[in-house]
């Protein structure tokens, strides 16, 4: 019997594994070893690890997780998840089951590609979602907001603030409503309406992009919030969501399904390596506070 069943090898996962072994609890971190960020060269914005290579994180990760003989990292997926709190049941691939008194999931999110020729390509190379990780890098270039319909409120306070990072100039791509072309039109931020043909590069790097009309306008990083969809796993477990991501406690972290707990990038919009580790930190402390009052209750009552 495990005291806690970590899924998910990245930041968070990681964060909450090594707060967990360091309380002394019995725990297992499973990593079915995918990466939301394959294509990231470097993790940014992270105090003290600021241009690491995301696998150099990991191993360092792992390598002090190493150190507490009550944790163990198995590199396989969790398939299926059942039972109740106290007596889950984590069926792993290659058909091993083990027992555990609660479950953090921190799977992270599965981007979906846009189907915009060259997007896929230039994706985590010379287009990305968070200015915060990767503007510094690119300050200066031409750069570019692909707006989808979903996020088109989200647009105008986004420009403005990108546009910080650059005196090269910024486009937003993609139809807006009146107010917010207005204010950008205002901040002398391009807009361009028609929609995007195909993205053009040069050696792997973007150095336009290619309108319905033929026009192409000069661009060489564009940010773009994709959709995003929850891992299989934790939709088969048909837990409470809120614009696709997962309604937990403010506090405790905890999910719809009492005993499972969620932390890191499945439960925000706001995604960064260090905001999932520190809510993989938070989630841990909270699920060791519970294990440890059953566990003391149990033995009062024994």
């Amino acid at each position: 019997m495990y005291d806690v069943v970590i899924i998910g090898g990245g930041p968070s996962g990681l964060s909450a594994a090594l707060t967990l072994g360091r309380a002394r609890k019995r725990v297992l971190l499973c990593d079915a070893g995918s990466r939301r960020n394959t294509a990231a060269v470097h993790m940014h914005n992270f105090v003290t690890r600021d241009g690491t290579p995301p696998e150099d994180f990991r191993r360092i990760a792992r390598d002090q997780l190493a150190s507490y003989a009550n944790l163990e990292i198995l590199d396989a997926a969790v398939l299926t998840i059942t039972g109740e709190r106290n007596a889950f049941t984590v069926r792993l691939s290659g058909g091993a089951e083990v027992r555990t008194r609660r479950v953090l999931l921190a799977t992270g999110m599965v981007d979906e590609m846009l189907p915009i020729e060259g997007f896929r390509e230039l994706w985590g190379h010379s287009i990305f979602q968070c200015p915060y990780c990767h503007g510094w890098e690119i300050q200066d270039q031409r750069w570019g907001l692909l707006v989808q319909a979903e996020h088109a409120a989200y647009a105008a306070p986004f420009a403005l603030m990108a546009r910080g990072f650059t005196t090269r100039g910024l486009t937003v791509f993609g139809e807006l409503p009146e107010d917010a072309r207005a204010q950008l039109r205002a901040a002398d931020i391009a807009i361009a309406a028609v929609p995007v043909r195909r993205l053009v590069a040069r050696d792997g790097q973007l150095t336009a992009v290619e309108l319905a009309d033929g026009t192409a306008v000069a661009c060489e990083a564009l940010f773009v919030h994709p959709p995003q969809r929850q891992v299989a796993l934790v939709d088969s477990l048909g837990l409470a969501v809120e614009d696709g991501y997962l309604k937990i406690d403010p506090m405790t972290r905890e999910t719809s399904r009492p005993g499972i707990y969620a932390s890191g990038d499945l439960t925000t919009r706001m995604q960064s390596a260090i905001i999932a580790a520190a809510s993989g930190m938070q989630a841990a402390a909270m699920i060791n506070a519970e294990v440890s009052a059953d566990l003391a209750g149990r033995t009062i009552a024994g």
